[in-house]
């Protein structure tokens, strides 16, 4: 061995040493699915109703109304390449813009996969109970920004779900 090669190699062991094992990530330095409020959770100072009248792919009509449309608040999601939301629910509705990439929702009512929502387009979760899950099907992150009604006060914005019995 080269005493150049030897020396690479006991620099790198005291590095490894110097650092320890545990301080290493043991996966990507890139959290798969990573958050960022872009505001304060607001209220509307007058009395304020939402209604979202949502067409599916299907044709299908469904109408959300909020309970109290003021509560709000604006998210930033960043999900890397595979990854995928735990099935979830959210207290109301929750307008989703898609900067970049692409997302897929998946419908906890029966399991299917709708086609994926591109950068430029947007969508709405019915929240109040309708359980989903969505997962980033590209190469490249997908940012999208999510404006979330009925918000609560402060705590989690998501509702954790037991996977459908499709799943």
């Amino acid at each position: 061995m080269t005493s150049k090669r030897a020396g690479t190699i006991a620099a790198a062991l005291v590095v490894a040493g110097t650092l320890g094992a545990t301080t290493l990530p043991s996966t990507a330095q890139v959290p798969p699915i990573a958050s960022e409020a872009l505001t304060s959770r607001a209220d509307f100072p007058d009395g304020t109703a939402v209604k979202f009248k949502i067409k599916d792919h299907e044709g299908d009509m469904t109408v959300v109304s909020t309970k109290d449309g003021s509560k709000t608040v604006v998210v930033k999601f960043t999900i890397q390449p595979g990854a995928r939301f735990p099935w979830h629910t959210h207290a109301g509705p929750v307008v989703v813009n898609i900067k970049e990439g692409s997302l897929i929702y998946i419908d906890g009512d029966d399991c299917q996969e709708h086609p994926a929502y591109e950068a430029g387009q947007a969508f709405v979760d019915t929240g109040h109970g309708h359980v989903h899950s969505a997962r980033n099907p590209g190469t490249t992150p997908t940012v999208f920004y999510a404006t979330f009604f009925e918000a609560p006060a402060s705590g989690p914005l998501s509702i954790p779900a037991s996977a459908p019995d499709c799943a």
